[in-house]
Protein backbone atom coordinates (compact mmCIF):
# COMPACT_ATOMS: atom_id res chain seq x y z
CA UNK A 1 0.00 0.00 0.00
CA UNK A 2 1.22 3.31 -1.18
CA UNK A 3 2.83 5.96 1.83
CA UNK A 4 0.11 8.44 0.22
CA UNK A 5 -3.14 7.98 -1.37
CA UNK A 6 -2.81 8.39 -5.13
CA UNK A 7 -4.81 11.27 -6.86
CA UNK A 8 -7.80 10.59 -9.11
CA UNK A 9 -6.19 10.40 -12.90
CA UNK A 10 -10.09 12.28 -13.98
CA UNK A 11 -9.53 15.18 -11.30
CA UNK A 12 -5.88 16.76 -12.36
CA UNK A 13 -5.42 20.28 -11.76
CA UNK A 14 -5.48 21.96 -14.91
CA UNK A 15 -1.54 23.26 -14.57
CA UNK A 16 -0.93 19.66 -14.85
CA UNK A 17 -3.29 18.56 -17.52
CA UNK A 18 -1.09 18.66 -20.74
CA UNK A 19 2.02 16.88 -19.28
CA UNK A 20 -0.44 14.15 -17.64
CA UNK A 21 -1.60 13.86 -21.08
CA UNK A 22 1.55 13.93 -22.92
CA UNK A 23 2.70 10.86 -20.50
CA UNK A 24 -0.83 9.06 -20.89
CA UNK A 25 -0.12 8.97 -24.53
CA UNK A 26 3.80 8.03 -24.06
CA UNK A 27 2.52 5.23 -21.91
CA UNK A 28 -0.53 3.87 -23.92
CA UNK A 29 -2.96 5.59 -21.60
CA UNK A 30 -1.78 4.26 -18.29
CA UNK A 31 -1.50 6.19 -15.31
CA UNK A 32 1.61 4.93 -13.37
CA UNK A 33 1.26 5.62 -9.65
CA UNK A 34 4.83 7.61 -9.33
CA UNK A 35 2.30 9.59 -11.26
CA UNK A 36 -0.60 9.82 -9.46
CA UNK A 37 1.06 10.51 -5.91
CA UNK A 38 2.81 13.55 -7.92
CA UNK A 39 -0.34 14.45 -9.01
CA UNK A 40 -1.44 15.07 -5.30
CA UNK A 41 1.06 18.61 -5.68
CA UNK A 42 -0.85 20.80 -8.32
CA UNK A 43 1.75 22.06 -10.92
CA UNK A 44 4.52 19.60 -10.28
CA UNK A 45 3.91 17.25 -12.35
CA UNK A 46 3.93 19.44 -15.12
CA UNK A 47 7.65 20.20 -14.24
CA UNK A 48 8.39 16.46 -13.56
CA UNK A 49 7.50 14.95 -16.32
CA UNK A 50 9.22 17.24 -18.68
CA UNK A 51 12.72 17.19 -16.77
CA UNK A 52 12.30 13.22 -16.24
CA UNK A 53 11.52 12.93 -19.88
CA UNK A 54 14.72 15.02 -21.18
CA UNK A 55 16.79 13.72 -18.75
CA UNK A 56 16.25 9.94 -19.13
CA UNK A 57 15.63 10.13 -22.91
CA UNK A 58 17.83 10.03 -26.11
CA UNK A 59 20.67 12.38 -25.70
CA UNK A 60 24.49 12.86 -26.94
CA UNK A 61 24.99 9.26 -24.33
CA UNK A 62 23.91 6.26 -25.68
CA UNK A 63 20.68 5.48 -24.54
CA UNK A 64 21.96 1.63 -23.14
CA UNK A 65 24.37 3.72 -20.97
CA UNK A 66 21.91 5.28 -19.45
CA UNK A 67 19.22 2.41 -18.79
CA UNK A 68 22.16 0.37 -17.45
CA UNK A 69 23.30 2.81 -14.86
CA UNK A 70 19.85 3.29 -13.83
CA UNK A 71 18.78 -0.30 -13.11
CA UNK A 72 22.01 -0.42 -11.56
CA UNK A 73 20.89 2.56 -8.82
CA UNK A 74 17.37 0.93 -8.98
CA UNK A 75 19.04 -2.25 -7.10
CA UNK A 76 21.03 -0.55 -5.30
CA UNK A 77 18.45 1.78 -3.86
CA UNK A 78 16.83 -1.83 -3.58
CA UNK A 79 13.39 -0.46 -5.08
CA UNK A 80 11.75 -3.31 -6.92
CA UNK A 81 9.16 -0.81 -7.90
CA UNK A 82 12.02 1.66 -10.12
CA UNK A 83 13.71 -1.89 -10.63
CA UNK A 84 10.69 -2.95 -12.67
CA UNK A 85 9.99 0.44 -14.74
CA UNK A 86 13.35 0.72 -15.33
CA UNK A 87 14.23 -3.45 -16.58
CA UNK A 88 10.83 -2.34 -19.09
CA UNK A 89 12.51 0.36 -20.76
CA UNK A 90 15.91 -1.54 -20.95
CA UNK A 91 14.45 -4.51 -22.74
CA UNK A 92 12.82 -2.08 -24.91
CA UNK A 93 15.79 -0.62 -26.04
CA UNK A 94 17.40 -4.21 -26.43
CA UNK A 95 19.02 -5.16 -23.46
CA UNK A 96 18.92 -8.72 -22.65
CA UNK A 97 17.81 -10.27 -19.19
CA UNK A 98 21.34 -12.30 -19.09
CA UNK A 99 22.47 -8.53 -19.17
CA UNK A 100 20.09 -6.90 -16.71
CA UNK A 101 20.50 -9.75 -14.01
CA UNK A 102 24.91 -9.32 -14.95
CA UNK A 103 23.69 -5.78 -13.88
CA UNK A 104 21.89 -6.25 -10.73
CA UNK A 105 24.59 -9.21 -9.78
CA UNK A 106 27.57 -6.32 -10.00
CA UNK A 107 29.56 -7.89 -12.81
CA UNK A 108 30.38 -5.22 -15.66
CA UNK A 109 33.05 -7.77 -17.40
CA UNK A 110 30.33 -8.80 -20.60
CA UNK A 111 30.01 -4.92 -21.07
CA UNK A 112 32.41 -2.43 -23.20
CA UNK A 113 34.82 -0.10 -21.85
CA UNK A 114 32.24 2.86 -21.77
CA UNK A 115 29.32 0.53 -20.43
CA UNK A 116 31.75 -0.57 -17.39
CA UNK A 117 33.03 2.84 -16.66
CA UNK A 118 29.31 4.22 -16.40
CA UNK A 119 28.37 1.17 -14.53
CA UNK A 120 31.12 2.04 -11.67
CA UNK A 121 30.18 5.34 -11.70
CA UNK A 122 26.59 5.12 -11.07
CA UNK A 123 28.04 2.63 -8.50
CA UNK A 124 30.21 5.31 -7.03
CA UNK A 125 27.82 8.07 -6.87
CA UNK A 126 24.91 5.99 -5.59
CA UNK A 127 26.48 3.92 -2.75
CA UNK A 128 30.21 5.93 -2.28
CA UNK A 129 28.70 9.95 -1.96
CA UNK A 130 26.86 9.21 0.84
CA UNK A 131 29.03 7.72 2.81
CA UNK A 132 32.28 9.86 1.85
CA UNK A 133 32.42 13.42 4.24
CA UNK A 134 33.24 16.23 2.68
CA UNK A 135 36.92 16.59 4.80
CA UNK A 136 38.02 13.04 2.78
CA UNK A 137 36.70 14.14 -0.49
CA UNK A 138 34.94 17.52 -1.88
CA UNK A 139 33.01 15.43 -4.68
CA UNK A 140 32.66 11.79 -2.79
CA UNK A 141 33.88 10.01 -5.83
CA UNK A 142 37.21 8.69 -6.09
CA UNK A 143 39.99 11.36 -8.66
CA UNK A 144 40.99 7.98 -10.36
CA UNK A 145 36.99 7.01 -11.41
CA UNK A 146 36.47 10.68 -12.33
CA UNK A 147 39.31 11.04 -14.35
CA UNK A 148 38.54 8.09 -16.66
CA UNK A 149 35.49 9.28 -17.00
CA UNK A 150 36.50 12.63 -18.35
CA UNK A 151 38.60 10.81 -20.77
CA UNK A 152 35.91 8.54 -22.32
CA UNK A 153 33.11 11.02 -22.61
CA UNK A 154 33.25 14.41 -23.20
CA UNK A 155 31.54 17.50 -21.12
CA UNK A 156 28.03 16.92 -22.32
CA UNK A 157 27.97 13.93 -22.11
CA UNK A 158 28.88 13.09 -18.30
CA UNK A 159 26.93 16.06 -17.78
CA UNK A 160 24.12 14.01 -19.00
CA UNK A 161 25.02 10.52 -17.58
CA UNK A 162 25.71 11.97 -13.89
CA UNK A 163 22.22 13.69 -14.39
CA UNK A 164 20.99 10.94 -15.37
CA UNK A 165 22.30 8.63 -12.41
CA UNK A 166 21.20 11.38 -9.98
CA UNK A 167 18.07 11.53 -10.91
CA UNK A 168 17.46 7.63 -10.69
CA UNK A 169 18.98 8.18 -7.18
CA UNK A 170 16.51 10.57 -6.46
CA UNK A 171 13.64 8.82 -7.99
CA UNK A 172 14.48 5.08 -6.65
CA UNK A 173 14.45 6.57 -3.01
CA UNK A 174 11.23 8.24 -3.81
CA UNK A 175 9.65 5.31 -5.38
CA UNK A 176 10.82 3.08 -2.42
CA UNK A 177 9.59 5.08 0.53
CA UNK A 178 6.05 5.27 -1.49
CA UNK A 179 5.85 1.66 -0.76
CA UNK A 180 3.93 1.65 -4.80
CA UNK A 181 2.86 -1.36 -5.95
CA UNK A 182 4.02 -3.25 -9.81
CA UNK A 183 1.72 -1.38 -12.57
CA UNK A 184 4.45 -2.49 -15.46
CA UNK A 185 5.72 -5.87 -15.26
CA UNK A 186 8.08 -7.49 -12.68
CA UNK A 187 11.63 -7.43 -13.00
CA UNK A 188 13.36 -10.85 -14.22
CA UNK A 189 13.74 -13.04 -11.01
CA UNK A 190 17.51 -12.93 -11.33
CA UNK A 191 17.32 -9.46 -10.95
CA UNK A 192 14.64 -9.46 -8.51
CA UNK A 193 17.16 -11.76 -6.59
CA UNK A 194 19.78 -9.57 -6.09
CA UNK A 195 17.50 -6.59 -4.58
Amino acid sequence: MALVTLADPNNIDPADLGAFQTAQKAFGGQTLHTWSAILNCPGMFNVYFPFVRTVGGPGSIDQRIKDLTAVRVSVLNHCRYTVSHRCVAAKKGGVTEQELAAVARGDFSSFSDNERLALELAEAMTVEIPQIGRKVSDVGVEDALLARAREAFDSRQLTELTMSIGLWNALTRFHRVMGFDYDLPAPPDEVLAAL
